[in-house]
């Protein structure tokens, strides 16, 4: 199976496509392909107290995970704004994380200092183990056993990141800035918040920020998918400018061609601007549809649109 392999960006040296990207999308939608994304750096957490020790630092309720369950969590700051963002499952015996490229190191140095007293083991297993997204969720395998993981039936990222992006799912880091809170990412349902919130679980740093917006509503800002004028031929750039009438209203995320949807983007916006606003990326013209209501509190109304519309898998 020949792969173009990514020459650049977060994504660099996994493959991008194996020559059908279109079809890779569907085949994703449809529970029938893998990703290689072995570039993403990978953590062990060993120890008795690993669970309740990494519950009591994030914002997911950990000490209860189940063998082989996947999960999402972040460290917040003070203020409620997401500092380090990983997935996990655990075997039993070890927490298996995985996170951004680039974000690993920063990672393992907040971890280590919160570690005190606790029962834990921290080690970088990236050059042991890799992460392989699956018909049944993300699983991290020993490298030795990649592909094998991969099947025969793969899918790059370009279909995995138009896939997510039609599902109004964010990419920690890329698709948030440095002010972002889980509010603004997410609509709630029962106890979570997206899947790196559980809105029932004991304290932890930047709760109260959370709760507080969950309770009162109205997050700064707002996460929406855009769809983007196609007739231009290019994507915007991450972190460009989105305007509307010349005013800078927030800014652009990812982007990918999706095989239904066309040139798609995530963004973050003002929570007032209009719903209806038509924005523009540079020369790029954009419509946005709804991802997070700007009214959202308990008092939330679920928007008609995007979410649960279309199929597809993450990395929660």
């Amino acid at each position: 199976m020949s792969a173009v392999r990514n020459e650049s960006g977060p994504d660099a040296g996994v493959p991008w496509h194996y020559g059908d990207p279109l079809g890779e999308q569907r085949a994703l939608e449809a529970g029938e392909a893998s990703v290689d994304l072995s570039h993403r750096p990978v953590f062990a957490v060993a120890g008795p107290e690993r669970l309740t020790w990494l519950n009591a630092l994030a914002s997911q309720k950990l000490d209860a995970l189940a063998p082989g369950e996947h999960t999402t969590a972040f460290l917040l700051d003070l203020n409620g704004r997401i500092e380090h963002a990983f997935g996990g499952v655990d075997d039993g015996e070890t927490f298996w994380g995985h996170t951004e490229p680039g974000r690993l190191e920063a990672l393992l140095a907040q971890l280590s200092r919160l570690r005190f007293t606790a029962k834990v083991e921290l080690r970088d297993a990236s050059a042991s183990h890799a992460l392989v997204l699956t018909p049944g969720g993300p699983r991290v395998v020993p490298r030795e056993g990649l592909e094998a993981a991969l099947g025969e039936r793969r899918a790059g990222t370009w279909a995995a990141e138009a896939v997510r992006i039609a599902s109004g799912t964010p990419r920690i880091f890329l698709d948030t800035d440095d002010r972002t809170i889980p509010n603004e990412l997410f609509m709630p349902e029962g106890d979570r918040l997206g899947p790196g919130v559980h809105l029932q679980k004991g304290c932890y740093r930047g709760q109260e920020t959370v709760g507080r917006t969950y309770t009162l509503g109205r997050p700064p800002r707002r996460l929406v998918l855009l769809h983007l004028d196609g007739s231009v031929g290019e994507l915007p750039a991450v972190g460009a400018a989105l305007t509307a009438s010349g005013e800078e209203v927030g800014r652009v995320g990812t982007s990918a061609i999706h095989h239904e949807l066309g040139p798609i983007a995530l963004g973050l916006v003002r929570r007032t601007l209009p719903t209806d606003a038509a924005l523009t990326c540079g020369v790029v013209a954009a419509s946005q549809e709804v991802v997070v209501d700007p009214e959202v509190g308990l008092h939330f109304r679920r928007p008609e649109g995007l979410l649960g519309k279309v199929p597809g898998r993450s990395l929660k």
